[in-house]
């Protein structure tokens, strides 16, 4: 069964770092569109950033330039680097590995930022 398994999350200030990881079980990163999203209480899921198979990023408006998405291919690893952060980053935060056939999630990350 295929796992995808975030980390990383936590309780920090305003101002802060955390950086998130995604690790899988029984699925390859390499062959996927790895994506961050995350949810906020009362407000759709939303896209943070995402990695095309080829290494193009891109970010929502409101994390670039504080947000960096990265892979670990020999790790089978994604990581969501957040400085900065701003109480309105709380949210849950949730691994996404996305191609053509397949689309699996992971159960997600609690990041709260507090002012």
């Amino acid at each position: 069964q295929v796992q995808l398994v975030e980390s990383g999350g936590g309780l920090v200030q305003a101002g802060g770092s955390l950086r998130l990881s995604c690790a899988g079980s029984r699925i390859i990163f390499s062959i996927f569109t790895m994506g961050w999203y995350r949810q906020a209480p009362g407000k759709q899921r939303e896209l943070v950033a995402a990695v095309s198979t080829g290494g193009i990023t891109n970010y929502a408006d409101s994390v670039q330039g504080r947000f960096t998405i990265s892979r670990d291919r020999a790790k089978n690893t994604v990581y969501l680097q957040m400085n900065s952060l701003k109480p309105e980053d709380t949210a849950v935060y949730f691994c996404n590995a996305r191609n053509a056939v397949y689309d699996y999630w992971g159960q997600g990350t609690q990041v709260t930022v507090s002012s």
